[in-house]
């Protein structure tokens, strides 16, 4: 095997093979990315055994060939290579040596036999959306997953599947982010798969912001997505996710309606002396006032006023700072409407105008 590319070329494909390769690995080929070469065309697989990414890159007079490569190492030494530098790689005595003007540098390297794939049926479903909006889609909902829970099938990501729409949904049991999106689907079935988190953060990296296709295709227990130059895969989680349905409040009788940015803000002021732990602060609602206060077991506290229209009786709810924040900075919209009902029951946020995504936050004992 050999053959030669220019830096620029090479390096994005590289970071993105090298993102799901984890540090520690059981496996020492794990910590490694397969190398193939053939018919000029440069392919490169890295994976953890629960998320795969291949990258292609066209080539020139290239000899064919296939060989492991530590992924860390092979990245760290691209990317110390000037900018627009031509890096040759070619093999010798069953290591890998790696040229650039006058730098030279041998890796070890592992058997391509040696390497595994996530194994793939051929029973998919396909369909494609724009990059942009599954991208804009993932950034309004993923901060809702939860992180290690031990409740599995909340450590990841819901992509509903309708015809004519894809809904993803995400929850840590505190807190729910529904997100809608048009998809040109053609069968009326509905379809529920959960995308572990690893696999919606290793997509959002690949996801560009312009309207190319994407190619989603879902099998039993993997989905797939496709660009030109790029293939994803992510084994699925095997588990029932919460009928989130039940969960979006729609019979509650006092909405607060505000400005999005000054809400923001002011939330992120309070939080800064609010219970480091807990992250708690008390929400009080009236007409035409909203009054947020926190404090601290320092004893310390704030206090902001901001005016709003609210509709309802007075009332007094507290929530964890963060969550709030995280929806009210989600959507994009000037205003936002705040749906409540009592102290111990969930408030619905969502964005005047934008009628794609629902925010859920539970609230909490002060």
């Amino acid at each position: 095997m050999k053959f030669t590319i220019d830096r620029d070329s090479l390096i994005k494909p590289l970071q993105q093979v090298a993102g799901v390769v984890e540090r520690r690995q059981t496996l020492p080929i794990l910590s490694n990315i397969l190398v193939t070469v053939k018919d000029n065309k440069l392919s490169m697989i890295g994976t953890d055994l629960e998320v795969e990414m291949q990258t292609h890159a066209s080539l020139v007079n290239a000899e064919a060939g296939e060989i492991t490569l530590p992924a860390r190492k092979f990245l760290d030494i691209c990317r110390a290579l000037p900018d627009q530098a031509e890096i040759q790689l070619s093999l010798k005595d069953g290591r890998a040596v790696i040229r650039s003007g006058k730098s030279r540098f041998v890796l070890s390297t592992l058997a391509a036999a040696d390497f595994p794939n996530i194994e793939v049926d051929d029973s998919v479903q396909t369909f494609s959306v724009s990059q942009a909006t599954l991208r804009n889609a993932l950034e309004r909902s993923y901060f809702a997953m939860a992180q290690q829970d031990v409740r599995y099938y909340l450590n990841g990501m819901l992509f509903e599947i309708n015809a004519g729409q894809l809904t993803l949904v995400a929850t840590d049991g505190h807190r729910l982010a529904v997100c809608n999106t048009g998809a040109p689907l053609e069968s009326d079935e509905n379809q529920q798969v959960i995308v572990p988190r690893k696999g919606v953060i290793e997509l959002m990296k690949l996801l560009s912001d312009d309207d190319y296709p994407i190619e989603i295709g879902v099998g039993n227990n993997f989905i797939r997505f496709s660009t030109a130059e790029t293939t994803f895969i992510s084994k699925l989680i095997d588990g029932r996710f919460p009928d989130y349905h039940n969960v979006v409040p729609k019979n509650n009788n006092k909405t607060a309606t505000c400005e999005r940015e000054i809400l923001r803000q002011a939330l992120s002021r309070v939080s800064i002396l609010s219970n480091e732990k807990y992250r708690g602060v008390r929400m009080s609602f009236s007409s035409g006032v909203l009054q947020i206060l926190a404090h601290n077991p320092e004893q310390e506290e704030a206090e902001e006023e901001m005016a709003i229209d609210y509709r309802g009786d007075d009332l007094e709810i507290g929530f964890n700072v963060n969550y709030v924040v995280d929806a009210v900075s989600a959507g994009s919209s000037e205003k936002i409407q705040l749906s409540l009902s009592d102290p111990n029951s969930c408030c619905l946020i969502e964005g005047i105008g934008e009628d794609d995504c629902q925010y859920v936050v539970m609230p909490m004992r002060l």
